[in-house]
């Protein structure tokens, strides 16, 4: 055991609530906790047998330092601040610890704005949520633009619009920018979604029934059609989301342990309705036990994030009337932890304690591959959360001759392959990669917009400069926002990790402002003048490199396939009028392609089958190849 006199250190602790820290000879702590006692707390580790991580952490303990709270909600709070801030060894760390998104409703607006939202919950306007995971709240916002076409466009976009935007042609909004939707009927909309959003479907199933009824006793049976496929749509919907928990809210905590590691699988259920699930891998000291970590882990996440009227876990935490007490306070009203169950909540913790069990075999046995590599890129770009689409564009072409745009597409599991996709550029330029790179996003982000495809959380580009301006201002121009930029250019030596990463965030209000304030006169961005420089070992520079590497792959491959079939083709071909046998009299009459080139358009009429009209044509064309060439 340690020398240091805990007796004497006992006499100065208080009895009041508040937090302590556990120091070494070196003064760096070794583990914080929160008490309701602090001096029976502290107490405790010296006049009672510990288990072994106890036993260690005592032995070096040389020092207690103690703050007093007002109450045990506070004792909650500092004690996560300074956790976060000294990271002890002995506590348990909660890694991922960002706030959680929301859909945000404008109610205060006339014709109000559906829209994702992370942040404190202060403004006007109505918060669903929260969400696991912004991917979660994409997903959502997708399927109201089906049901009920309520817009989602930046206010700036709005305002400035002078006729229907694409939104509207594909049915997914009402055009309330141009006047094309009355506010009431609107509002009508806007009514169900919020009662979507609160889990009240049925209710929402009930009035588009009679609407349908009354459309279709008007013989409006197109209406009435519309309706009843919307009502189709929601049952489905319905059955895919429903997990009852008696229709409240409720998180499911759940932490199992294999090998070392912990996971800690939380469900969100809200209003009766699953809104998704994300699981946790906190840095457990040695020989941690399930108490001690569900323990760390509540007190951590819950201290800056929404907390429902019941956690239902899968063992009993220490310290459980402390939490419940500091987590009551922090919600003021009345929490409940829960570990003995039956029923419907016993079956909603078997679901969480099996996706636990599941997403801790898949980290043991992606560890040291593609998952190890996607955390270290999350870390290094300081995303809220693991990116869950990531895309890339390529260019490639020889010497602006056929030129292809490549799009690969990574999730959380790899390279995405039935998602990658080529584009034949024309029309601009040869060898102008900034038109062809704008010519293939726009044709890209279209089916973003029509919701063909999903909107990724990271874009990565071939470039750094110009490169950038080009994308941001494509996105720009197409309305789409919330996707992070990274550009990937090749360091001073253009040697392989020395690449430099260049970071534009989601496009924020304002097109002039914004792309003036992001890049300067040279095109360079101006966010962070020093770019990111991982280094050659870097798993997260790994990433970014096999993710670049795909995409130069997939647009070289369709450039060599087009180019080489362009060259095995002859020009001839193209010449309306010139069939086979047309083409073989001609090949043979000159020699080849390159004497037919030189012939005048009376020596081509001499030629079998070919009038003095066809061989001008037939002149002129090869020309103008040769002089395009």
């Amino acid at each position: 055991m340690t020398s240091f006199d805990h007796r004497a250190a006992l006499l100065r602790i208080p009895t009041e609530p508040g937090v302590y820290r556990m120091l070494d000879a070196e003064g760096t702590p070794l583990y914080i906790g929160k008490a309701k006692n602090l001096k029976r707390r502290v107490g405790s580790y010296f006049g009672r047998t510990l288990d072994r991580r106890m036993q260690l952490m005592v032995a070096q303990i040389a020092a207690i330092e103690v703050t007093i709270t007002l109450s045990e909600g506070e004792a909650l709070l500092l004690e996560s601040d300074l956790i976060k801030t000294h990271q002890p060894r002995f506590n348990v760390l909660l890694r991922d610890d960002k706030s959680y998104p929301f859909i945000y409703l404008s109610t205060q607006d006339a014709f109000p704005r559906l829209s994702f939202y992370r942040g404190p919950r202060q403004g006007e306007g109505r918060y669903f949520g929260p969400y696991p995971s912004a991917w979660a709240v994409r997903e959502m916002l997708q399927l109201l633009q089906k049901l009920f076409p309520v817009r989602q466009c930046r206010d700036s976009f709005y305002r400035s619009r002078t006729r229907a935007c694409l939104q509207y042609q594909i049915k997914r909004c009402t055009g309330p920018c141009v006047g094309l939707i009355g506010q009431q009927d609107y509002a009508r909309d806007v009514a169900h979604s919020i009662k979507f959003l609160e889990g009240r479907t049925d209710e929402v199933i009930a009035e588009l029934g009679e609407r349908m009824e009354q459309a279709a006793a008007a013989l409006e049976f197109e209406r009435a059609a519309g309706l009843r496929d919307q009502i189709a749509t929601l049952r489905q919907i319905q059955r895919r989301q429903h997990v009852t928990a008696d229709g409240g809210d409720v998180d499911i905590v759940a932490a199992l342990e294999e090998a070392g590691t912990f996971c800690v699988q939380v469900f969100f259920v809200r209003a009766g309705r699953h809104l998704g699930n994300q699981a946790f891998f906190p840095r457990v000291p040695a020989e941690a036990d399930q108490a001690a970590v569900l323990a760390g882990f509540l007190a951590q996440f819950y201290v800056d994030k929404e907390i429902p009227p019941e956690v239902l876990l899968n063992a009993e935490p220490d310290d459980t009337e402390f939490l419940t007490a500091a987590l009551s306070e922090r919600a003021g009203r009345r929490v409940a932890l829960k570990v003995r169950l039956h029923g419907e909540r016993a079956r909603l913790l078997e679901m969480a304690v099996n996706n636990a069990a599941l997403a801790l075999n898949t980290r043991l046995g992606s560890r040291a591959g593609y998952g190890r590599r996607l955390e270290a890129l999350r870390d290094l770009l300081d995303l809220e959360d693991l990116p869950r689409r990531m895309e890339c564009v390529d260019i490639s072409h020889t010497g602006g001759e056929r030129t292809v745009a490549s799009c690969v597409v990574f999730d959380d599991e790899g390279p995405r392959k039935s998602d990658y996709r080529r584009f034949n550029i024309e029309g601009i330029t040869p060898g102008d990669d900034y038109a062809a790179l704008e010519q293939a996003l726009r044709r890209r982000y279209r089916r973003v917009q029509t919701g063909e495809v999903p909107l990724p959380d990271l874009l990565f580009i071939d470039g750094g400069k110009g490169q950038l301006r080009a994308v941001a201002g494509v996105l720009d121009a197409l309305g789409i926002d919330g996707v992070k930029l990274v550009g990937v250019a090749k360091g001073p030596d253009r040697k392989a990790g020395a690449e430099q990463l260049w970071l534009v965030d989601g496009l924020a209000e304002g097109q002039e402002e914004r792309l003036g304030a992001r890049f300067d006169a040279q095109g360079c961005p101006t966010k962070g003048e020093t770019p990111i420089v991982a280094g050659a070992d870097s798993p997260a520079l790994h990433l970014v490199q096999q993710i670049r590497d795909e995409a130069h792959r997939f647009a070289l491959t369709g450039h060599r396939q087009r180019r080489d079939k362009a060259r095995k083709t002859s020009p001839l071909e193209d010449i309306p009028g010139v069939g086979p046998k047309r083409r073989q009299n001609l090949l043979r009459a000159f020699g080849g392609l390159r004497g037919l080139t030189r012939a005048l358009p009376d020596e081509i009429a001499r030629v079998d089958g070919i009038s003095q009209t066809l061989a001008q044509q037939i002149h002129d064309a090869l020309h103008a190849q040769r002089e395009r060439a």
